[in-house]
């Protein structure tokens, strides 16, 4: 595992906010939340940092080690999942993770 005691600290930041604000809220939400609690944590972070002159923009780069890519929407498609790729090829960081904070179970 790449960065296992980091790791673990975002899993359990990431489980928390999920947990106070649960699966209905904005992106925007879920990141001011998560910014409240790397700051409490300690953690230094980079928030909407743009990606050279690519006009792309990372939620957040933490501790210059770990890209964390938000979203808040049904499901994740496979777009998602290369723009992730695409920031850390820019960025030569080694681990991202993807979360998606609002995927909706549909029961029929």
């Amino acid at each position: 595992m790449i960065y296992p005691e980091l790791s673990y600290t975002l899993n359990g930041i990431l489980f928390s906010v999920h947990n106070e604000i649960g699966q209905y809220a904005r992106e925007k939400q879920y990141s001011d939340a998560i910014e409240v609690k790397l700051k409490e944590k300690s953690l230094p972070y980079k928030r909407e940092l743009r990606v050279s002159d690519s006009g792309n923009i990372i939620d957040f780069v933490i501790d210059n080690k770990v890209l964390l890519e938000l979203k808040a929407k049904r499901m994740l498609v496979k777009e998602d999942f290369n723009q992730t790729q695409r920031y850390l090829q820019e960025t030569q960081l080694r681990l991202g993770l993807l979360v998606n904070f609002s995927a909706k179970i549909s029961i029929h």
